[in-house]
């Protein structure tokens, strides 16, 4: 909702802007978890049983491929995008949501959105795997 209401013109979230901040605050805790994840796996520090089975129902916004190894998510997304970058796209997201105006350079909001994404898919699977591996 936030990005949709980003890219509209006079669409905002009027209803309880609160939740608004609170949802900003939760994805920012997120992008930075991700950080640390995807820089502990790279060093060995960090592993995640991987599934054999590939159920499509699960999967939210991953290939096959990334739900086998949904850590590389997270270094995929900071290959695409800076920690800054990903700051920029939560204020932005906050900001045009809770106004009248319209951030007009979608593509600006396109790839950190998309990669925020498959973190959140990819944060969730990681949970399952290790609640279910205890």
């Amino acid at each position: 909702m936030m990005v949709q209401c980003s890219v509209q013109k006079n669409v905002r979230i009027g209803k309880d802007p609160a939740e608004v901040f609170h949802l900003y605050q939760s994805l920012r805790s997120l992008v930075r978890a991700g950080r640390l994840i995807g820089g502990k796996a790279k060093k060995g520090r960090f592993k995640v049983p991987s599934e054999t089975g590939f159920p499509k129902a699960m999967m939210g916004s991953l290939s096959e491929e990334e739900y086998r190894h949904p850590v590389r998510i997270f270094r995929s997304a900071f290959k695409a995008c800076s920690l800054e970058e990903f700051d920029g796209f939560l204020s932005a997201m906050v900001y045009f949501s809770l106004g009248n105006l319209r951030c007009d350079e979608e593509k600006n909001i396109l790839i950190p959105y998309l990669k925020l994404t498959k973190m959140l898919d990819a944060a969730w699977l990681i949970v399952e795997r290790i609640s279910a591996g205890k």
